[in-house]
């Protein structure tokens, strides 16, 4: 149990420092709208979407989970989100200011979380059952770390 306790403790660490992390790489990139890869997201169009799934899939799967009996999440497109809600006119400060804030939230909701909070189960409408807590925090931080990867590919370039 200490183990799963000390885990748990670092994965919360680990999600505020790559939140954090991902911020300053974002704020770094000189030409925030110069693709990552030939045809790819740009650093403003990833920190949009990784602001985006916080709010309405990883963070909200967290506190959902957390919060209600069971619940059940649809599937989320990224890419029909990002056609029907990227804004390339939105300051990449404020969605920056909006995706730290949410991380912040995020971790003093964690650190304070009881032990059993961490194995309640939520559902997925084609992944299927038994999703719990703690695996939402955990691909929330792999969601951060992976577009992360991707700003930082744009900040050696230039």
């Amino acid at each position: 149990m200490k183990e799963l306790l000390e885990y748990r403790r670092k994965l919360i660490e680990q999600i505020a420092a790559a939140a954090k992390e991902f911020r300053s790489a974002c704020e770094a990139a000189k030409d925030p709208f110069a693709p990552v890869d030939e045809g790819g997201w740009n650093a403003h169009q990833l920190a949009s979407h990784t602001r985006d799934a916080d709010k309405h899939v990883y963070g909200m799967r967290v506190r959902r989970t957390i919060n209600e009996e069971n619940p059940e999440f649809k599937n989320f497109d990224a890419n029909e989100w990002m056609l029907a809600h990227y804004n390339s006119s939105e300051p990449l400060e404020v969605v920056l200011d909006e995706f730290t804030a949410s991380i912040q939230d995020l971790v003093i909701l964690l650190r304070g979380l009881p032990s059993e909070a961490w194995n309640r189960e939520s559902r997925h409408e084609t992944l299927g059952a038994g999703f719990t807590t703690q695996t939402w925090v955990e691909r929330g931080l792999a969601h951060i770390e992976e577009h992360l990867a991707s700003v930082q590919k744009i900040t050696r370039k230039t």
